[in-house]
This record gives C-alpha cells, structure tokens and sequence, in this order.
C-alpha cells in the first residue's frame, strides 16, 4: 500500500513534493511486472484522511488473516492498544489514525512476526 500526496496545478495533476515521487517510484519499481492495481483517489481533508482509515482497516484485515482473529475482535484489539476504544475509526481525526496504525505495526511485530511499514 502507497499513500502520497498530488496538486492540481496548470490544468494537470502532479507529485506535491519530492517524497511522494520517490514513495511512488519505490513502491513501482518493487511491483512484479502484470501486477494488477486497484486506486483509490480522494480529496484531501484536513481533519480526516480516507487513505489513512484505508490503511488502518488493510492492517486489520492482515493481522486478523495472519493471527485467526476475526476482524471485529482484531480492530477492537487495535481500538483498545490505541486508547480508542469508544470511538469509530470513521470519526477519528489524522493523529488518531496515526495512533492505530502504529499500534497495528506494533502488534504486527511484537505478537505475530509481521512488517506492516
């Protein structure tokens, strides 16, 4: 998964910084030629980021494959690592977001051996 950030400038839709270049020619130059794609573009919000509560919900869904969790019994796990227990993940601001998704990372690591980074 590649999260990076674009601009509408002159008519044309461009990399908004270097970093979202390089993130984007990494992320490319490592794809298995015929490798299928599926994109997912929205409008970026101040408040909340969509590509952000994607992420969170991919590394769900991977832990709760790789540990035989369930999904719900997964992101209440995450919920609670990440003092978010009573909230939806939908609701939930960037640095909230940012908080579930490093507990994903950490659970990953530390409970089952997996590299969500």
């Amino acid at each position: 998964m590649i999260t990076i950030k674009m601009v509408k400038k002159n008519g044309k839709i461009t990399y908004e910084d270097e970093k979202s270049r390089l993130a984007y020619d990494i992320f490319v130059s490592r794809l298995p030629e015929n490798q299928k794609l599926e994109m997912y573009i929205d409008l970026a919000d101040a408040d909340h980021s969509k590509a952000q509560l994607a992420k969170v919900h991919a590394c769900i869904r991977e832990l709760a494959t790789e540990s035989g969790y369930s999904f719900d019994d997964m992101k209440l796990l995450i919920k609670s690592a990440s003092g978010l227990e009573d909230k939806s993940f939908a609701d939930c601001s960037k640095s909230e977001l940012m908080l579930a998704i490093e507990a994903c990372i950490q659970i990953g690591g530390e409970n089952f051996n997996i590299n969500l980074h």
